[in-house]
């Protein structure tokens, strides 16, 4: 090519640039709200907070399913939250709004008709009102108990008419508002492992309680249980292992199917004795509290495939199987 030849110029295909511009426009208007944000979204914060009821989140349209996805968020961070359709709320199903709920009412425009009409009702039933709109100075704005500004500068529909940057602050007002009640509330990843049980975080905080067997599941003998008993309540509850305990009911020891080669091996007289005589002391033991996580790292170190749960006396309660905690991938 000639030193002086002009390199072809660089365009950018338009739907790349559409896409950038509307995510600076979606962007810019998450960014305004922060200059929204005073003192009346630490009151709503703090209603919610002292509050016994639900907050129930109502919108119509695309403001509807923004509504949804806050419940949801609210839901699973420990505040109690469902949606509440408008139009359905006007034929009968405001009666699942009780004295005490919250009623989270989202209209960009602050002027929904289905919403308006139902604002005397919601608050003839006793339940307070907050309002997320894009004008503070519309009828829901001025009828709410509270208000948060969800305005923006603009849409980024390139028409003006598509609810796009408007739904996108709206939602990340919602999500602000939950997180802040989570942080309000003290909950932790425990509480919200148990909101997930089905979850990889909610396995992650079973304990050790909730996996174990226990009652007439669990292979127990006494001391004076002869050899061959030993044998039968091993075989009978398949885990290849006994707890040993004494006559106040605590665990002195154990027999596993190892230990019971070994014994065959050093005495042909051993099934003339008994479980005492032939114990392993100061089994490995764990406490029904302690995460399931824990016992399993407890038996790939130890290199043993059961653990027994005691309590604080060294009473047996349970036993736990490697099996049951590879089932859980929790690692």
């Amino acid at each position: 090519m000639a030193k002086n030849a002009k390199q072809p110029a660089s365009h950018e295909h338009p739907a790349i640039a559409e896409a950038k511009r509307v995510l600076e426009v979606e962007a810019a208007a998450i960014r305004g709200l922060v200059n929204h944000l005073d003192d009346s979204f630490v009151d709503i914060v703090e209603l919610i907070n002292a509050s016994s009821g639900r907050v129930v989140t109502m919108g119509l349209g695309k403001s509807g399913i923004i509504c949804k996805k806050i419940s949801a968020t609210l839901a699973s961070t420990g505040t109690p939250s469902f949606f509440l359709h408008p139009a359905e709320a006007i034929h009968g199903d405001l009666g699942m709004i009780v004295r005490g709920d919250i009623v989270l009412a989202i209209s960009n425009s602050g002027e929904t008709e289905e919403l308006v009409r139902l604002l005397p009702s919601i608050k003839r039933i006793g339940a307070q009102i907050v309002a997320m709109t894009g004008n503070p100075a519309s009828t829901l704005g001025k009828t709410a108990d509270y208000h948060l500004s969800a305005a923006i500068s603009k849409e980024a529909c390139p028409l003006g008419l598509a609810p796009t940057a408007s739904t996108t602050a709206t939602l990340a007002l919602g999500d602000a508002l939950a997180m802040a009640l989570l942080l309000r509330k003290g909950f932790k990843e425990e509480d919200f492992a148990f909101l997930h049980p089905g979850g990889k975080l909610g396995k992650r905080f079973l304990r050790v309680r909730d996996l174990m067997h226990s009652g007439g599941d669990v292979p127990v003998v006494n001391t004076s249980t002869s050899m061959h008993d030993v044998i039968y309540e091993m075989s009978k509850k398949g885990f290849g292992i006994t707890a040993v305990i004494d006559s106040n009911q605590h665990l002195i020891g154990v027999i596993s199917d190892g230990d019971l080669r070994r014994l065959l091996q050093k005495d042909e007289q051993i099934l003339k004795k008994t479980a005492g005589d032939s114990i392993k002391p100061n089994p490995v033991t764990i406490s029904g509290d302690e995460l399931a996580s824990a016992a399993l790292q407890m038996t790939e170190q130890r290199k043993i495939t059961s653990l027994f749960i005691t309590d604080d006396a060294s009473r047996v309660e349970g036993i736990i199987h490697i099996h049951d905690l590879w089932g859980l991938e929790l690692f």
